[in-house]
Formats: C-alpha cells, structure tokens, sequence
C-alpha cells in the first residue's frame, strides 16, 4: 500500500446509503428462493452478451426468451407489435403474433402483424390461428389459405392456439366441430414441412393432452399454463354478473407450468430407451414416442428465475415465454422494453454464472 493512496470518490455517499437502506434490505429466512444453490466463488462477473445461443427449429436465440402471442387487429396493437418486433430483432428473440384471423377475412389490418422487416430473418417468428378457425377452413376446403397467410407474413410456421374453454366463456365464441387433436393432425398432414407449435390459452394442458401432443412431429408445445394471463378468464369478465357468477369456478382448473414440466419430463423420461418414458400410474398413459422437438415454458413466469428454473429443469430443450410482462413495457416507447429486455437478459446471465438449480 502506497503512502498516499487514491481516494475513493464514491466512499461517503456509498457508506451513507448503507447505513440509510440497511435496515430495508433484511431478508426473512422464510422468504428465500429455496429453488437454487448460490455458489459465489466459481465464476467471475458475466461478459453482457454471454448466454449461449438457443437453438429454436432452424434458427438460434440468443436468449431463451420467448415473447408470447398476445394481439393484433387494433389500433394499439400496431405499436405494440412494431416494439416488440423491435426488441426480438435487438436481443435475438423469437416472438408468436397473436392471433392472425382478421387477416381471414381481408388485409386491412396487415400491417399490425407484418413485421418480419422490423425483427429481421434471424429470429424465429411465427403466425397464429385457434383451433376453431383452422376447423372452418378445413371445411371449406381452403386449408391451403395457412400456407398462404404464413407465406404473406415471412414467418417460419404457425401456432394453433387451443381454447375450448375461452370460447365457451366468449359471449360471441365458435364451437369446435372435433376434437382438438385432430385437427392438428390433420394441419400438420395437410401441410407438409409447415413447422408447427400449439398452445393452450392460458389454463395450461394435462398429461394425457402433453402426452398425445408430444408424440407428434411439432416444433414445440407451449404450456400456456395457469397462473398468467387465463384467457377464459378474460372472456368471462366480458359477460354479464349472473353468467360470470355461474362460471366462475370453472376458469380457476388448469395446471401450472412446473406441474406441465414434471409430467414432460416423465413422458421424456431418460432411462428409457429412444427417449421414451412411462407418465406414473396415476395417469393411466401409455408410452409414448417423443417426435416433438422443443417446449415453450409460459405461463405465471414471473421474473427471469422462474424462467431459468424450469428452462433448466426441462428434459426437452427449452424457453420461455412472457406475454404481460412484455405487454406492459410495449404499449408506448421502445426505450421503456428495450430497458425491460435488457435486464432480463442480465439477471439471465447472473442466474446461470452464480446460480445451481436444485433439480
């Protein structure tokens, strides 16, 4: 130590904010996040721009941050989907529209969802139908009219959102004519080499739906799981006081994401040979064969932790997807997201150099 060494230019205002913030920054014992071991000494601090890349289909991530399918077909949601867009072309993510059925009926509202220039080509990006629509073009023989909407869209595939519940709740909702998982067999048969992803509405799937669906040649299932944004919910809160009264209960059934990773985790169950596996007894399901390639984790996933748990957790190769939280930051300027998505990414990064999940 030199005789006269530098002063420290931050040491009073620093030492003054300890004192003053230090009884404020107490952690009850109660309150940690037992889902992690922290281990302090075995990394030094992160480089910004250190996650490794994230194989998504044929394109690569460069987080594990999916930005989920919320709106389109609204004034708002031009500005909403042109931020967004922004952002996945900035940090690399991959992004589902929501939902594309005005552009069933007509192009009017084209530019809400056309924003393959703003994200560029690198990012996945992906258009979006329910089960419902996709069952009436079917019947009217125009099933070919996917192909076309995802070709005028520059996207790399299509998300069908499954909803039976949202519909039944939607004052103006359709009837599915058949079960869910026909048609999408019969989207992925009528339409060969259409990379496809489904998702529930926000109530998540049980392990019989999880175990029908993974075992078909999709790109991912998204969990869509209970405890986000629950679109039944929504759609109830649209209804009149004597409907939302009688219905209410049923909006509350569904799964949570960690309980949808469990059971893909025992359908993907290693120690079985050609990753196949056996769900407990209690599911009454028989072996499955994996074909599906990834999973989205979505649904109640709160903050960048929760994310880099169950991403760690999968056995699937996976991300995880936000749609409330991204909404939230996206309905004025981009420097409000662009804040938002940056320290996401950073937690991320501090997550994975000092963080161990207890799996």
């Amino acid at each position: 130590m030199t005789d006269n060494p530098p002063e420290d230019p931050t040491a009073a205002s620093r030492k003054e904010d300890h004192i003053e913030l230090a009884f404020r920054s107490q952690v009850d014992s109660l309150s940690l996040d037992e889902r992690f071991y922290y281990e302090p000494l075995l990394a030094a601090h992160p480089s910004p721009g250190s996650l490794p890349k994230v194989a998504f289909g044929d394109k690569e991530m460069k987080a594990p941050l999916w930005v989920s399918s919320m709106t389109g077909g609204t004034e708002k949601a031009y500005t909403i989907n042109q931020n967004l867009a922004q952002a996945c072309n900035e940090f690399g993510l991959g992004m589902g529209l929501g939902s594309c059925r005005p552009l069933l009926y007509g192009t009017e509202r084209l530019k809400d969802f056309d924003i393959r220039q703003l994200t560029g080509d690198d990012v996945p990006l992906f258009a979006n139908l329910g089960v419902a629509q996709i069952q009436e073009l079917f019947a009217a023989g125009r099933e070919q009219e996917i192909r076309q909407m995802c070709d005028l869209l520059r996207v790399d595939g299509l998300i069908i959102h499954v909803n039976p519940f949202q519909e039944a709740m939607q004052p103006e909702g359709d009837i599915f004519t058949e079960a869910p998982l026909t048609t999408v067999k019969a989207t992925l048969e009528a339409l060969p080499g259409l990379q496809v992803i489904v998702k529930e509405v926000g109530q998540g799937m049980g392990p019989q739906s999880l175990s029908r669906l993974l075992e078909l040649p999709l790109l991912a299932v998204d969990t869509a799981a209970n405890g986000g944004t629950n679109f039944s919910k929504l759609e109830l809160l649209r209804s009149d006081d004597a409907r939302r009264e009688a219905f209410a209960p049923i909006v509350k059934a569904g799964h949570s994401a960690n309980e949808m990773v469990d059971w893909v985790n025992e359908i993907c169950a290693k120690d079985q040979p050609q990753t196949t596996g056996e769900l407990r007894q209690g599911a009454g399901l028989a072996r499955t064969q994996v074909q599906c390639k990834h999973l989205i984790i979505s649904g109640g996933i709160r903050t960048f932790l929760d994310g880099y748990y169950l991403t760690e957790k999968s056995e699937l190769p996976a991300v995880y997807g936000q749609a409330s939280a991204f909404l939230k930051y996206a309905r004025d300027d981009y420097a409000t997201l662009q804040a938002y998505v940056n320290a996401q990414i950073r937690g991320l990064e501090l997550a994975k150099a000092y963080l161990r999940p207890k799996l």
